[in-house]
């Protein structure tokens, strides 16, 4: 696939994958909800995220995903998931998940922006411009305006 080809369906895919995001965190509160516990609820979201997750590996046969091929540090991303899970799972039925996503979203502006700006954790450097600057505004904005409807 070329790279215009592959950009399409990658843009395509992360779209789908972002309206995963407020699903499963409306699924998984209530589940919390249910359960009586977040926490809960969290582990059974895990568990059956790595069935799902240990069947890809199993039919694209990666092998061995735990092999050292990386600095310690870029395993503490399993840590960041589990706290955004706990986090959303804890906070959507007391503020509603679009409040809860949308202030997971603007977490995600600021920070994605800082990693593409300084090319952290190895990401490709995509320096922070006026126009960038400028839409970053505009989508906090958005972000705000959305969470403060009327």
């Amino acid at each position: 696939m070329n790279g215009a080809g592959a950009g399409l369906w990658l843009s395509v895919l992360m779209l789908v994958a972002g309206f995963g995001i407020p699903v499963m965190a409306a699924l998984n509160s209530g589940l919390g909800v249910r359960l009586g516990s977040p926490v809960g609820a969290a582990f059974v979201l895990f568990v059956v995220g790595m069935l799902a997750s240990g069947l890809v590996v199993l039919i694209t046969g990666t092998t061995n995903p735990f092999r050292p091929v990386a600095p310690a540090g870029f395993w503490l991303g399993g840590f960041l998931v589990a706290f955004y899970v706990l986090s959303v799972t804890l906070a959507a039925p007391r503020i509603g998940v679009g409040n809860a996503i949308f202030l997971v979203l603007l977490g995600q502006l600021v920070s994605a922006t800082a990693i593409d700006h300084f090319a952290l954790f190895g990401a490709q450097r995509h320096p922070l411009t006026l126009t960038r600057a400028l839409g970053l505004v505009l989508m906090a904005c958005g972000v705000f305006l959305a969470r403060h409807p009327g």
